[in-house]
């Protein structure tokens, strides 16, 4: 009795474990997946489009005519050096800066923070700041717009620069 009571049971909770419905999976037709993704690259369009526009305000407002680089830095040497060689990838640079948003808040300075020593194209900054320092010659005074791309994307630098946001530099290259 005790036996057969035991394989009842057992046999119970086999056919239990087999029976559990199963997670219902679901999958995205091609055609949503393009929609989906044809979505997201019109939000990204949309916010290139917008910083743009606001570096266009800035460079309004301050008088200031800036070259665009093909990678989508704008710069603009307000002080050319009187002679200087031009600075190449793999060179060490010393640089004075003021780094800001575009409505002017101040976020680093290297009257705070201290002078910048570092090989361009190597060390840890800004991708766009190594792109544009190679448009300039030492001594040169410059001040380049920086798109939150190559400045610091979408999660900004976690302390004073927000998320998605271009930032100016006004450097002056020793």
């Amino acid at each position: 009795m005790r036996l057969s009571l035991f394989f009842s049971f057992v046999l119970s909770l086999l056919f239990a474990c087999q029976n559990e419905p199963k997670a219902k999976q679901h999958t995205i037709s091609a055609a949503d997946h393009q929609a989906i993704k044809n979505t997201f690259v019109k939000a990204n369009q949309q916010l290139l489009q917008k910083e743009n526009d606001d570096m266009d305000v800035y460079a309004q407002l301050h008088q200031l005519q800036f070259t665009t680089t093909p990678s989508g830095v704008r710069y603009c040497v307000y002080k050319p050096a009187a002679k200087g060689d031009s600075i190449k990838p793999g060179q060490s640079v010393e640089m004075e800066y003021n780094v800001s948003l575009l409505d002017g808040t101040e976020c680093y300075s290297s009257k705070t923070e201290g002078k910048k020593v570092f090989i361009v194209e190597e060390a840890e900054l800004e991708s766009g700041l190594h792109r544009g320092l190679t448009y300039l010659k030492r001594g040169d005074r410059a001040i380049f717009l920086i798109p939150s791309p190559l400045a610091h994307g979408l999660l900004g630098d976690m302390k004073k620069i927000p998320p998605q946001m271009p930032i100016v530099y006004d450097v002056y290259v020793k």
